[in-house]
């Protein structure tokens, strides 16, 4: 419960980190357990908090179940059917996202066994599957650094490549597991990927545990304030889920949830600057009532003739002031 409290006080929004994937749903063929998922969904949907499907499937051959391993094609396609069918016909509607193929660019254990359109093949089935779902790429080194088999261009290049195969990646999912930051760096990756017109999201952000906890602090504020300033950056998702064994490379808090200094950033940019707070005021002659808001939900209450009217709205993106009647 420690936990609960402390993530609600800050978050609207999560991702699980392994309980949906296919090795952990579905260890044996034709054996799906949703236990685990079930029970967070309702935490989700209790709270009315939102999350991310991640994922469907993972290039990666070490995270992939033995019993795929020496299928043919056909027995292939058809388990990956299944899977895709299974998950998104019992979740339809609850994931906001879903990633498609993790990590394409760095593993290739589905292009090895099916060609080199199985990615292209993942969003034409999800697609027939739930033709509104909002489908991912998610990959690891493009705005963290690059190396021999993943950087931006390539990125960019493999969105193209399924744009031109006929299908629509929603949005860039950048994992952003990062030791010492690059600001610069990341602002000119950004700037690249903004190029393609899609939503971007930092999707697993952390930094690695070398660093002692100041230090992973004062780089935590540095990756986010930079995503958060870019125009193309549409959400911002944190690696940092606590385990009684600790964490994957960065936790908020100690194991009584207190904060660590990790977590002091965090509470500094949601909880004070990056809100808009209460605001109080009285309308003018011609019933307006003007204020600077950051993107989110609002909700407002009018005293008018001793009686008060309730309502909401939202701040989207947009260069335009926003006018928002409401009618009392």
């Amino acid at each position: 419960m420690l936990f609960q409290e402390w993530f609600l006080k800050r978050f609207k929004a999560t991702v699980f980190e392994n309980e949906l994937k296919w090795y952990k749903t579905e260890p044996l063929p034709g054996q799906f357990n949703y236990t685990v998922v079930d029970q967070m969904m309702k935490f989700v949907r209790k709270n009315k908090l939102i999350a991310r499907g991640h994922n469907m499937f993972w290039d990666d051959p070490v995270y992939v179940q033995d019993w795929l391993e020496n299928m043919t094609a056909p027995q292939l396609q058809r388990a990956m059917k299944s899977r895709i069918k299974s998950v998104m016909s019992k979740y339809r509607n609850e994931f906001f996202h879903w990633d498609v193929n993790n990590e394409l660019l760095h593993f290739d254990f589905y292009e090895k066994k099916l060609g080199p359109k199985a990615t292209l093949d993942m969003f034409k089935s999800m697609q027939r599957e739930d033709p509104l779902a909002t489908l991912f790429l998610n990959e690891y080194n493009i705005v963290e650094r690059c190396d021999s088999k993943a950087n931006v261009d390539r990125y960019i290049d493999t969105f193209k490549e399924l744009k031109k195969g006929g299908v629509k990646v929603a949005g860039i999912g950048l994992e952003s597991h990062f030791s010492a930051p690059n600001p610069a760096f990341m602002r000119a990756v950004l700037d690249k990927l903004a190029t393609l017109k899609l939503p971007i999201w930092l999707t697993e952000v952390d930094v690695s545990s070398m660093y002692g906890q100041e230090e992973q602090a004062v780089f935590l504020e540095q990756i986010l304030r930079e995503a958060f300033s870019h125009p193309s950056v549409n959400g911002i998702m944190l690696w940092t889920a606590r385990s009684p064994g600790g964490c994957y490379q960065t936790c908020l808090t100690d194991e009584k949830f207190q904060n660590l200094p990790t977590g002091d950033v965090i509470d500094q940019l949601l909880l004070n600057e990056w809100t808009t707070g209460t605001k109080r005021g009285k309308t003018n002659e011609f019933g307006s009532y003007n204020f600077r808001g950051f993107l989110g939900e609002f909700k407002v209450s009018i005293l008018y003739n001793r009686t008060i009217v309730n309502s909401t709205f939202s701040l989207g993106h947009g260069v335009d002031t926003k006018h928002i009647t409401i009618h009392v």
